[in-house]
């Protein structure tokens, strides 16, 4: 089985995509990550984000042990990806890897932008989650907020987070390779007015009810 989970930065898709695998046993693959890789590597190796032959190869050669790295993860990492994510070779050298994962046993959760739409089609499950610039942006706020270090920089300031989350949803939208956006058979779900445990709740509700249990 196949549960595919879109939804733009900050929803709280990669949360309940973890949630949702480990509640029903299966791998879950945050595809984000893949995107994220590429342009760290791109920028390790001197070359722009935007060179498309330097992003491909990188994508072509990308090393799965090496998504636990830690600098993969926070804004300027997701902001990093966007830009990657909208060259057509990036994500062709990368949907391979992603729909062998898709195909593990007994089933599996991917979280992306493009997963009901172009990754897995034919998805079991597909659930799009979303809520709105203004809440995702305070709980990125707040996320940074906890874990900004003492001594640090000063820590962006919601308005600045806000016009970031607006930006990058803009360009995840508006890409002409695979943009975001929910599939015509998946069920929205909107997170704006849920905690975790009330999303999550939801989210296995709505699988239930699909796969017929």
């Amino acid at each position: 089985m196949i549960i595919a989970i879109d939804g733009p930065a900050a929803s709280g898709k990669g949360t309940l995509a973890k949630r949702i695998g480990a509640h029903f046993g299966f791998p879950v693959l945050d595809t984000g990550l893949l995107y994220r890789a590429v342009a760290r590597d791109v920028a390790a190796a001197g070359q722009p984000l935007d060179d498309v032959r330097a992003a491909a190869e990188q994508a072509k050669r990308l090393d799965p042990a090496s998504f636990d790295d830690p600098s993969l993860r926070g804004g300027e990492a997701g902001d990093a990806a966007s830009i990657v994510a909208r060259i057509p070779e990036v994500r062709a050298a990368l949907l391979d890897y992603q729909r062998e994962f898709a195909r593990r046993a007994p089933g599996a959760v991917l979280d992306g932008r493009d997963i009901g739409t172009v990754v897995c089609p034919h998805a079991n499950v597909k659930i799009y989650v979303t809520a709105t610039p203004e809440i995702r942006a305070k709980r990125r706020y707040l996320e940074l907020q906890t874990r900004w270090l003492e001594g640090a920089p000063p820590a962006p300031t919601y308005e600045d987070v806000l016009a970031d989350i607006v930006s990058r949803d803009e360009r995840d939208a508006g890409r002409t390779a695979a943009p975001m956006k929910m599939a015509a058979d998946a069920d929205l779900l909107d997170t704006s007015d849920l905690d975790i445990e009330a999303a999550f709740d939801a989210a296995v509700g709505l699988i239930k009810r699909k796969i017929g249990q």
